[in-house]
């Protein structure tokens, strides 16, 4: 999926802007598929409701070993990218200067993404605004230095999305409120902000 939106979003030639359309196309499109399954299978209704909001009810013990090594790679990896990423913030020019080697920086990003966003994914569902909230929380504490942002980002988003399984479970008493709902609820004001923020710039 990773390589299907950056190859669509345009490769090398990619900007953020461009890769979020062509995310926001193959998920329609997958997505058209999906309710389409529903509406032949109703039996998959119940399953598909977890693939939907997402959630850490059913996340086990037996859940978190399978994916602490796809987990443990990728923060690794993502941690070991943060000098990099922080020559390739400068412009592909400016990072080959200081010795980094832009392709293999964007490569290994990529990489992982994929096993970070893909383990959290096959765990607990598809819970949204996480990755945009936190990364702009942090960075208005520590600044756009990568070797900061990073670290701070993995502790802060545990953090994050366990408040909101925990007010789900508080507001809908004795029901409960999925996480990816209550996230929802409170990143789509928050990405509405900071799209009329650059748009005001």
């Amino acid at each position: 999926m990773s390589v299907l939106v950056y190859a669509v979003g345009g490769g090398r030639a990619a900007t953020p802007a461009r890769l979020a359309l062509a995310g926001a196309a193959i998920n329609a499109a997958l997505y058209s598929y999906v309710n389409g399954t529903m509406l032949l299978d109703s039996a998959s209704l119940e399953t598909m409701r977890f693939w939907t909001v997402g959630s850490l009810a059913s996340a086990q013990g037996e859940t978190a070993a399978m994916m602490t090594p796809f987990i443990a790679a990728g923060l690794l990896l993502a941690l070991a990218l943060a000098r990099p990423l922080n020559a390739l913030a400068l412009g592909d020019d400016s990072a080959r200067s200081l010795g980094a080697h832009p392709a293999r920086v964007r490569a290994g990003a990529i990489v992982a993404v994929t096993l970070l966003c893909g383990a959290a994914t096959a765990a607990c569902g598809p819970i949204v605004f996480v990755g945009l909230m936190v990364p702009h929380l942090v960075r208005a504490l520590t600044g756009p230095d990568q070797r900061w942002m990073l670290p701070c980002c993995a502790l802060l988003a545990p953090v994050l999305l366990l408040g909101a399984d925990v007010l789900g479970r508080l507001v809908a008493r004795p029901g409960e409120l999925q996480a990816g709902i209550v996230t929802a609820v409170l990143g789509g004001p928050l990405f509405l902000y900071f799209v009329r923020r650059k748009a005001g710039t």
